[in-house]
């Protein structure tokens, strides 16, 4: 047995030194490996899933753009903060994210931000700016009553209006 273990032993380093020579020629040889340009994609209940990163899908519509959310807020809107680090504050709708269902407020989800230089001799900057916060984490505010309410529609003078349903207030837009 132990003849058998060290020829084929012999063999084998036989055989490694005889590769070592070996290069690759023909169709192979200074080809490129393709990455796949399209993300994978899946189709479910009407809507296809796109993938934009690893962990973040993004649904899409039969006509492949994002499926936006429906929200409840407006731009300009009053609002009172319902949930979350700044709870209780009053501010005002500045910008609506309808891929995401974010919203951006007025001095709410104000976070530090670290700006690496962009050009040469710049220096880096610390600025302070407001992040999107979630459309579901505020309610509309009624500045005359001081309460917060949710909404509701209906029709005044032939046109469609928004109002609080607390306070009967309408709204503007």
């Amino acid at each position: 047995a132990r003849r058998t273990h060290a020829a084929s032993r012999t063999k084998m380093a036989g055989l490694l030194s005889s590769m070592a020579g070996l290069t690759l020629t023909g169709s192979f040889a200074g080809a490129k490996l393709r990455t796949p340009t399209a993300a994978p994609s899946r189709v479910s209940g009407g809507f296809q899933v796109v993938a934009k990163k690893k962990w973040e899908k993004q649904e899409l519509n039969k006509n492949g753009n994002p499926v936006r959310v429906s929200m409840h807020v407006k731009t300009n809107d009053k609002v009172v903060v319902v949930s979350g680090a700044d709870k209780g504050k009053v501010t005002e709708v500045v910008e609506l994210f309808t891929k995401s269902g974010e919203i951006l407020c007025k001095d709410v989800n104000v976070k530090t931000k670290h700006v690496k230089p962009k050009g040469e001799g710049e220096t880096g900057q610390i600025i302070q700016r407001e992040f999107p916060i979630h459309h579901s984490n505020v309610m509309h505010w009624s500045e005359a009553q001081k309460t917060r309410s949710r909404i509701g529609h209906k029709v005044e003078n032939g046109k469609k209006v928004r109002f609080l349903k607390k306070t009967g207030e309408v709204l503007a837009n």
